[in-house]
């Protein structure tokens, strides 16, 4: 009666464990990068909304003052935008100028982010586009 207990196949096969670890091997392979991905668009959207944000202060300077603002300094001081300092904590902005017109407002990150520093999101004003980091290039992959 005792052997008739102990022979009992209740448990897995090494191959049946080995099948399985494959499996979610794989899984993880595709969906860690897919994930990753997801993490850099939503870190590169705050500066992505700050560099719209930029974008339209620039704009009402223009129309006030008949020139293009030289720095995110000069909208701040003039009151035209208002930038929290949490994010000034993670990203720095620049205003690219191009002869007498606006070439690019770009975002370049600090060590504070947590995706790292020297990150950088790029909106290209003649085209209206981003691009850099955490943004979406025409494979549907991060550039």
């Amino acid at each position: 009666m005792f052997r008739e207990l102990v022979k009992r196949d209740d448990g897995f096969t090494l191959m049946e464990v080995l099948v399985v670890v494959i499996i979610v091997a794989i899984l993880a392979a595709v969906g860690v990068p897919i994930y990753t991905s997801y993490v850099e668009q939503a870190r590169a959207s705050e500066a992505q909304s700050a560099i719209g944000a930029i974008y339209n202060a620039a704009k009402m300077y223009y129309q006030d003052t008949g020139d293009w603002p030289a720095n995110v300094e000069i909208l701040e001081e003039d009151g035209y935008i208002r930038l929290d300092r949490s994010l000034k904590r993670r990203w720095e902005f620049e205003i690219v100028s191009g002869g007498e017109e606006l070439a690019t407002i770009q975002g370049i990150s600090t060590g504070e982010m947590k995706g790292g520093a020297g990150k950088q999101v790029v909106y290209d004003v003649e085209s209206g586009k981003f691009s850099g980091y955490g943004v979406l290039g025409e494979e549907g992959s991060t550039q």
